[in-house]
């Protein structure tokens, strides 16, 4: 078997500093070995800080202001192109276990969605469909993140098989029962908690693909450790809520920043002026009010997700090990995007483009390849996910795909493949449009149709307090940074095919 394997491991929404490797205040034996066999990237970046959009951008190698599933509620539509796509026609098995939300919880006659009610709890639907979705042929999905009402497709037959007949317990109305005033400790048994679930099923994947000798692109898919903070019994007493290192607001700090940032440090902030679809609005709220004993338990909640989903990262490395695939097989660890568990003063996500949010754990193994033990600052994107995974398998990268060729870089023999990332944010039509611009010192923000923005020296600044954008003795520093952002804007147009002829 000459072509390489591609297992792509995915967590949602962790923020970059979850690793015990580098933060000693968590517990993560099995990124750690990842770690230590592979090279980590300090400089990974999402093409956007929101499920959909994200998700699309890692199988489309293209931005969301591309692929055109912009924001939340959107659907990648069927017609564009895959990467799994030009997997399958190489002769690869392509398959995706766990979370897609490729499309929304709600469809209508223009917009149909798989990922939708009442088809999501259509078990009977399940039972008989794997695929083909977006160019994996073969798929077992969900799409509830810990006790969410949304539980359903594969997960929920699992649950069923494995002899769980009471799994609407542990899930909330009004799919289930589950009491809504419990926190932090979910009672739902680990054996029947979705970790297991795609652990086993990916290793179920690895096992056909072993025994029928072909090569595959697999994405082994985990919801944690998206809020909310919930985690089986031993995980949720794993850490000491009083032993951690807990983010909080810097006084002042949003002074300098525009309005939305402010508003979210008050009580009852008006966001009317944000509101334009009549759709929620992620992270368009106040932001305070949680007692300190709450914010406490919150991180150590976050952190013992983090753990439980590590053990069963473990278990599919295990299984490589067990196949004798390891060697052939580039692991890729990463999520889609950061999270804020104080840090600034915020929670969640949002439209404010801290490192927290949109920097990400990144790993690359690929044993005797890729250098093992090394920390490289090279600027990495999710967007470059699809082109690489396709240059490291021989396949010719389609001319759409905007993301960045990081091979090279990868195997230690070049230093750099970009010296620049764009994070967007295109949460409403025209209120919510921003755009930012991060090279290897700092990082830029542009809003539509607003003159406020962020300028952050990140050498200097590194928790970006001080917002430099109005500062005067910034001015030529934002101008310059203004042209190298309209640069590459203009660099990652989308070329479909190249110029053949003189006309």
């Amino acid at each position: 078997m000459n072509k390489p394997n591609i297992l792509l491991i995915t967590s949602d929404q962790q923020h970059w500093n979850t690793i015990g490797a580098f933060n000693k205040e968590i517990l993560t034996p099995n990124l750690d070995r990842l770690v230590a066999e592979g090279t980590t990237f300090t400089r990974a970046y999402c093409p956007n800080p929101t499920c959909t959009p994200t998700r699309a951008s890692i199988i489309t190698g293209q931005y969301p202001s591309q692929h055109g599933a912009w924001t939340l509620g959107t659907k990648l539509l069927e017609d564009r192109h895959t990467v799994g796509e030009d997997f399958l026609n190489a002769g690869y098995r392509t398959a995706l276990i766990g979370k897609a939300h490729f499309q929304p919880l709600r469809g209508n006659e223009e917009y149909s969605s798989l990922e939708s009610y009442p088809i999501l709890q259509d078990l009977d639907y399940w039972r008989k469909f794997n695929g083909p979705f977006y160019g994996f042929d073969h798929v077992e999905l969900a799409r509830n993140h810990t006790n969410e009402a949304h539980v359903g497709q594969h997960y929920a037959i699992w649950m069923e098989e494995k002899g769980c007949a009471n799994w609407r317990e542990y899930f909330l109305p009004p799919t289930g029962t589950m009491d809504r005033s419990i926190q932090h400790t979910w009672p739902i048994p680990e054996k029947y908690h979705y970790n297991t679930w795609i652990a086993e099923r990916t290793n179920a994947m690895l096992d056909r693909y072993k025994e029928e000798d072909e090569s595959f692109f697999l994405w082994a898919s985990f919801f944690d450790p998206h809020p909310d903070y919930l985690v089986p019994e031993p995980w949720d007493t794993m850490y000491d809520p009083d032993q951690l290192t807990i983010p909080a607001v810097t006084p002042g700090e949003h002074e300098k920043n525009p309005p939305h940032f402010q508003l979210t440090q008050m009580d009852n902030p008006d966001f009317t002026p944000w509101k334009e679809s009549g759709n929620g609005i992620h992270g368009y709220h106040s932001h305070v009010g949680l007692s300190e004993e709450e914010r406490k338990q919150r991180v150590a909640t976050y952190y013992g997700m983090i753990s439980l989903m590590d053990k069963y990262i473990g278990v599919i490395l295990d299984k490589l090990d067990e196949l004798g695939l390891a060697d052939n097989t580039i692991v890729v660890f990463t999520t889609d995007h950061g999270h804020f568990f104080g840090q600034h003063g915020l929670q969640a996500k949002g439209g404010f483009h801290y490192e927290d949010l949109i920097k990400l754990p990144n790993i690359v193994r690929y044993p005797g390849k890729v250098p093992a033990g090394r920390i490289s600052d090279s600027i990495q994107s999710l967007v470059d996910l699809a082109p690489t995974f396709l240059s490291f398998s021989g396949i010719p990268i389609p001319h759409a795909m905007t993301g960045v060729d990081q091979k090279q870089v990868w195997l230690g023999h070049q230093e750099r493949a970009r010296d620049h990332a764009i994070c967007e944010f295109h949460h409403e039509p025209t209120t919510i449009h921003q755009k930012t611009y991060v090279d290897a010192r700092y990082k830029l923000t542009v809003y539509y149709n607003q003159t406020y923005g962020e300028l952050f020296d990140l050498q200097e600044d590194p928790g970006e307090i001080n917002n430099l954008w109005d500062d005067p003795a910034s001015r030529d520093l934002k101008s310059r940074l203004l042209l190298q952002y309209i640069w590459a804007e203009l660099g990652k147009e989308s070329l479909p095919m190249p110029r053949i002829w003189g006309a």
